[in-house]
């Protein structure tokens, strides 16, 4: 799907690089055109130079064909006139929007954008947002930097060894659930058919884990 982001500081550079290595069409904005620097070379998405609640600036990014739009640039009140104008006037069917002040937070939460804060955290929730309708994790410890989440596999991983998929997605296989049973796995484990699946990743890679795992393994 294309994905327009706004802001490419540290986390809307880490949200589109996560979102266009798992394959969406991504388009970023930010009126400082030295920031797209923290893309890195690799990235293959649209980099536009202008302000994100631009009506004109937003129809170059593709507004108008977009799914989503994530506003993560620093100010609250861009973040939210942007995420408005992406969902009401381009109607916009998944739309997000970083919010530092909590209060304000809330009342938008109630007019119907969801709001994120913090950098790992954000990255994952706006990942897991954009792409996904479920909550992205199980469990998460105290510190919010180690999350448990369920990967729904690609059916082609059924064969595949867990350590596969660990390299693939870059997280630690805690256990899977086979025939209704916990079962923790080893090096040796291969993936069965029905397997339900669970990973531990760090926080800010998780929604990326739960993206790759739902594609079919590449060649290793």
């Amino acid at each position: 799907m294309h994905v327009v982001v706004m802001g490419c500081g540290r986390v809307g550079s880490s949200l589109a690089a996560s979102l266009s290595r798992i394959g969406h069409d991504v388009a970023v904005v930010d009126r400082d055109e030295s920031a797209f620097r923290r893309l890195g070379a690799d990235f293959t998405g649209q980099r536009v130079v202008g302000m994100g609640f631009d009506r004109e600036v937003l129809i170059r990014a593709g507004i108008e064909r977009a799914e989503a739009f994530a506003a993560v640039s620093s100010g609250d009140n861009s973040n939210i006139i942007a995420a408005r104008l992406a969902k009401e006037t381009f109607d916009v069917q998944r739309v997000i929007a970083r919010i530092y002040d909590a209060k304000r937070a809330a009342v938008y939460e109630r007019l119907g954008i969801p709001t994120v804060a913090t950098v790992p955290w954000t990255t994952d929730r706006l990942l897991h947002t954009l792409t996904h309708d479920n909550p992205p994790d199980k469990w998460r410890d105290p510190s919010g930097n180690v999350a448990v989440v369920m990967l729904s596999l690609h059916e082609d991983w059924v064969g595949r060894k867990v350590t596969d998929l660990e390299e693939v997605t870059g997280s630690r296989v805690a256990f899977l659930i086979r025939f209704g049973s916990g079962v923790l796995p080893d090096r040796r484990t291969v993936i069965q058919a029905d397997d339900q699946v669970y990973v531990a990743a760090v926080s800010g890679s998780v929604a990326e884990a739960v993206a790759l795992g739902e594609n079919p393994p590449p060649d290793l």
